[in-house]
C-alpha cells in the first residue's frame, strides 16, 4: 500500500489557509487543536471554557494568518496567540488576581522535591493556584517566558512576577 502525503509541508497548507480554503484550515486545526486545548487549559480550569478560549485563539490566527511570515515555527506562533486569548479569557472572567507584596526570592532557588507525581495530578494542583500564580507559573515554567515577557504581558512589574512564581512554587511544594 502506497501512502499518499497530502500536505508537503506546513507552508503550501498555511499559504492555503490564508487564502481562506477552508478544507486547509480544517487541517490546520486537525493538526493543532489537541496540544493549542492543552495550552488554554494550563492557564483555563474548566475545560468548555479552554476550548472556548481555543476555539476564539484559532479565529484570531486564521484572521491573521496572512502576518505569519515562516520565519519561526507555525505552532510557535500559534501557540503564542492561545496563550494570548487564554490571558483574555481569564481577564474578562475577571479571575486574575495578582498579590502586590514583593518577596525577596534567592538566586540560587531551587526545588529539593523528588517525588513522582502523575501529569493530571500535577494539573490539579496547579488548578488550584490562586489565578495571579498560576498564570505567573504556567508561562515561566511550562511556556519559557522571562519576567520582563510576563510582565509585559500582564501589565505588572518584574518583580511582581518573581514574586508570584516564588509563591506559587512554595504552594505547590507544600500540596507535593
Amino acid at each position: 500500500m502506497k501512502v499518499i502525503q497530502l500536505h508537503k509541508n506546513n507552508t503550501d497548507l498555511i499559504s492555503k489557509a490564508a487564502k481562506n480554503n477552508r478544507e486547509a484550515q480544517h487541517t490546520l486545526y486537525e493538526v493543532h487543536a489537541p496540544k493549542m486545548l492543552s495550552v488554554c487549559r494550563y492557564y483555563v480550569k474548566d475545560v468548555q471554557k479552554a476550548e472556548e478560549a481555543m476555539l476564539n485563539g484559532f479565529l484570531k490566527a486564521f484572521t491573521n494568518l496572512k502576518n505569519f511570515k515562516n520565519e519561526g515555527s507555525f505552532e510557535g506562533w500559534l501557540r503564542r496567540i492561545m496563550v494570548r486569548e487564554a490571558i483574555s479569557f481569564l481577564r474578562q472572567q475577571k479571575n486574575i488576581e495578582f498579590s502586590v507584596e514583593e518577596v525577596e526570592t534567592p538566586h540560587n532557588y531551587t526545588n529539593n522535591i523528588n517525588t513522582e507525581i502523575e501529569v493530571a495530578e500535577i494539573q490539579q494542583l496547579i488548578d488550584e493556584l490562586p489565578e495571579g500564580y498560576k498564570m505567573v507559573f504556567v508561562m515561566y515554567a511550562i511556556e519559557g517566558y522571562k519576567h520582563n515577557e510576563i510582565s509585559e504581558m500582564l501589565n505588572i512589574s518584574e518583580g511582581t512576577s518573581k514574586s508570584q512564581l516564588f509563591k506559587a512554587r512554595q504552594m505547590l511544594q507544600r500540596k507535593i
